[in-house]
This record gives structure tokens, sequence and C-alpha cells, in this order.
């Protein structure tokens, strides 16, 4: 008799629904026909889904979306599934997709883990990025944390050979907890060294967020793994 837990049993998550602007809901109503995934349509076919043969980079948790439309729009050879569960966020990033007239970015907006579970294909994404997860930083709240050996594993079963994980927080406990989860597989190796933290690289863009902190005196931790080959 299997008596494992399920992955999965704790959510890292707290759904916020919040109060959508007009400008947001208009967004949802328009856009999400075109731009919206679900759970419900199972796995994808990326190739149908981007209408192109694309590397594909999957951020979770994108907040108000700004910083992934800026990926997108710099980075076009590249197609990005974005996965959020705050609506406003949703409706905010949808919005600048129809403005901007952004064609690579499509959007799930439901748990991350059955997301990957249910609807990306093994072996298929050429990244995964994790930028300021919720830090759950009291104690008995770490287990909540997303960054797990389970998560871990569940990440390099999707990416590509030479795939990427990249992360960032700036909770400096956490960022310990990211290094040693990910240094302990052995699927993954550091790209700036073992037990190295990264530089922020370009490709990240600096949200409001990170630069309000910088001026505070926080600190960043940026964490890049590869897969290995």
């Amino acid at each position: 008799m299997n008596t494992e837990k399920p992955f999965r049993a704790i959510k890292s998550f707290v759904r916020r629904e919040g109060r959508l602007t007009v400008g947001q809901q208009k967004a949802l109503d328009t856009g999400w026909s075109e731009f919206g995934l679900s759970l419900e349509n199972g796995p994808l076919n990326l190739a149908h889904t981007f209408g192109r043969q694309a590397p594909c980079i999957l951020e979770i948790g994108f907040g108000m979306g700004r910083s992934l439309a800026e990926m997108a729009l710099a980075q076009p050879e590249n197609d990005y599934i974005g996965i959020e569960v705050h609506r406003p966020g949703v409706g905010c990033l949808l919005k600048d997709i129809i403005e901007q007239q952004i064609p690579n970015i499509r959007i799930y907006d439901q748990d991350a883990v059955e997301v990957l579970k249910q609807c990306i294909p093994d072996h298929s994404l050429a990244g995964l990025q994790l930028f300021f997860p919720d830090p759950w930083h009291k104690k008995r709240h770490n287990k909540r944390r997303l960054v797990q050996a389970e998560f871990v594993k569940l990440v390099l079963q999707k990416l590509q050979p030479g795939g990427f994980f990249h992360l960032a927080t700036d909770w400096e406990h956490y960022a310990l907890q990211m290094m040693e989860v990910l240094s302990a597989e052995p699927g993954f190796s550091n790209a700036a060294g073992a037990n190295e933290f990264a530089q922020r690289p370009i490709s990240r863009p600096l949200t409001k967020f990170e630069q309000r902190g910088q001026r505070l005196g926080h600190g960043v931790w940026d964490l890049l793994f590869e897969k290995q080959s």
C-alpha cells in the first residue's frame, strides 16, 4: 500500500481576487478567449498554441505582468506562458498585451503546480522563471514555500536538456533554502558555480517593487540553474 502523501497537499499561495479596474475587466472580457489558457483543455501543443515553433519560457507568479510584457517585447523570438492567480494582475497583463500588440504571451490563472503537471509536456520548456514568490517568512509557514524538493523535480521534468530555472527573492532565508534545495538535485547544475548566487541577467527587468527595495537597502538574490544534458 502506498502511504506517501501526494505532492501539493499544502498550497503555496492564497488566491486574492482584489478589485478590477474598468480597463482590466474590459481586457479580461475581450482578450481572455485569445490569450487565456485553461487546465480543462489538458496538455498543450505549444506549436499549435503559439502558431509557430519557438523556445517557450514559463513564468510563475507574474504579479501585474509588466516585467513579463517587457521581456516578451524585448525577445520576440521566444514564446512566454505566464501563471498568476491574482485577477487584477491577469487583467493588467491582458491590457498590456492588447494595447502593445504582444503576440507571444499566453496566460493561466490557476494553480501553477497543477498547470505544470496537467498541461505542460515533459522536456518542452526552454526555461522557467520564479521571481519573488511568497516567502512565507514565519517559521511555522515555511512548509508552504513553493521551492521544495518535489517541486524542483517537477520543474526538471518539464525543462528541455540545457533549459534554465531562474529564481529571484528579496528574502535571504528563502534564498538560502532555494540554494540548498536546488544544489541537492543532481539533475541541475548551478550556472554561477557551486553555492554561488547569480548576477541579475539583463533579461530580467527591474520591477518597481525591486527598485523600491534597492532604495531602502534591501538585498535581492538571483539563482540560475541549468538542466544537465
